[in-house]
């Protein structure tokens, strides 16, 4: 792709489009997907027109959400349907979810009967659930068969399904029955019937409505590279790959970084500026509103501030500790909720430790600072209810941190969704009110 660096990105005529669109033909679709990001809208229709359907059905998947939008917004209804012809179910589901309903209408009408029947099967399923991640391109192996049988109907049809990881074996209303790897089908007798290769298994599996953060818990536990999905009866309807499993962690990681802050969950920096407006002004004015607290906790103690100025360079430590203190106990406990199965009494353990862990840390960042400001100020007084301050409130910040995301999940809520801010306004509130109350009792 040098010469793509290096020449002028506008396209200058239908050849030099075709000869751009064929050069993205030849890298992988996730490379191609990022030099189509960086083109205008024009420019890339222009060039997806120009390469062959099945390499532009891949890279538009690697594509990021919103180009990706833009994009499948502005094919025609035909081309359109023929690129999520092209995609596998799944792929071509999540696609079609984000567009507009009118958008996503037109399509339809142009897709083959099976491909819409598929699609629109997928469309029912809660897009955050195993349902709504899992590939329906899937190889059942009635238990009848034997091992050479299955082996034959595997490598006839292993064009059409997504890459076989397991066979599943299913019974003849497709209840699944077991699992068997490749390797252990290769290596058993032709004639051994696939019941028989089961023996006991401890067959691990999901539901359908099974949120999707629980299907990547269960790979990433057992090392699996696919998970069955099945439906309440237990008949397979599908599996959840690997690599569906990766964009899932690191979707959920993204979206929980940008929800402690107020920013939108699935935004980028491609995302449309009033798209990112929308999602984060409502958090921006909440804050408005939670710094007002401090202000007026401030506000309480303008007499005492007005008697010793040096308060106020003070109070700015006293915030930013507590804070700091809160946002690492905020991270560990996010992840710990994003990692692990929500239990109840190991996360408010895990309060009672991040509560040892603030005490801890206050008493010793508290004495560094009772030793400095004294030397400083030769202030006992002020050095001793600086030290007290601090301590308290880190322990505060503390259990603040811990705490926040575990009341938003008692009460159904995203555990990150906005709760730095929620944080910042109790430290510094909490934080002030301690300071300066201290201070008028014991320095006036």
């Amino acid at each position: 792709m040098n010469a793509k660096k290096n020449s002028d990105p506008t396209p200058k005529d239908h050849a030099s489009v075709q000869w751009l669109a064929t050069s993205l033909d030849s890298q992988h679709p996730a490379d191609t997907a990022d030099e189509l990001e960086n083109l205008s809208l024009a420019e890339q229709l222009e060039y997806i027109q120009e390469m062959d359907v099945e390499d532009a059905s891949e890279s538009i998947t690697e594509m990021e959400r919103h180009d990706r939008n833009a994009l499948m917004s502005q094919l025609s209804p035909d081309f359109a349907a023929a690129i999520l012809e092209a995609m596998s179910p799944d792929d071509a589901a999540d696609i079609l979810e984000d567009l507009d309903v009118s958008i996503r209408a037109r399509i339809f009408k142009k897709l083959e009967r099976e491909d819409a029947e598929e699609i629109s099967d997928l469309l029912q399923f809660d897009p955050d659930s195993a349902g709504g991640v899992m590939n329906t391109e899937i190889l059942a192996l009635d238990h009848s068969m034997n091992a050479q049988q299955a082996i034959n109907l595997i490598r006839d049809r292993v064009e059409e399904t997504e890459i076989p990881y397991y066979a599943y074996i299913v019974d003849e209303f497709r209840h699944l029955r077991g699992v068997l790897s490749l390797r252990d089908l290769l290596l058993s007798p032709g004639r051994t019937l696939l019941k028989e290769l089961l023996h006991e298994q401890n067959l691990i599996y999901v539901s359908f409505d099974v949120d999707k953060e629980e299907v990547a818990r269960l790979i990433s536990r057992y090392n699996f590279l696919a998970l069955p999905v099945v439906d309440h009866e237990q008949r397979l309807l599908g599996m959840v790959t690997v690599d569906d499993v990766i964009d899932i962690i690191q979707e959920e990681a993204s979206e929980d970084m940008q929800s402690m802050v107020g920013a939108g969950r699935d935004e980028t920096v491609d995302s449309p500026w009033t798209y990112s407006l929308r999602m984060r002004l409502p958090w921006l004015i909440l804050n408005v509103l939670n710094s007002a607290v401090s202000a007026y906790v401030v506000h309480l103690f303008e007499g005492t501030i007005a008697q010793m100025a040096i308060l106020a360079a003070l109070m700015p430590i006293v915030a930013n500790q507590a804070g700091n203190t809160g946002q690492q106990a905020l991270a560990v406990m996010i992840r710990q909720l994003a990692m692990e199965r929500f239990n109840r009494k190991k996360s408010w353990v895990a309060v009672l430790r991040e509560a040892k862990i603030g005490t801890a840390n206050g008493l010793i960042v508290g004495s560094l600072v009772f030793f400095g400001l004294f030397t400083w100020t030769h202030n006992l007084g002020l050095a001793v209810v600086m030290a007290v301050a601090l301590g308290l409130d880190m322990l505060i910040g503390a259990v603040a941190g811990a705490s926040i995301p575990l009341v938003l999940k008692e009460i159904g809520r995203d555990p990150a969704q906005a709760s730095s801010i929620f944080l910042t306004t109790l430290t510094d509130s909490i934080g002030f009110f301690t300071f300066l109350g201290l201070a008028a009792v014991f320095l006036f």
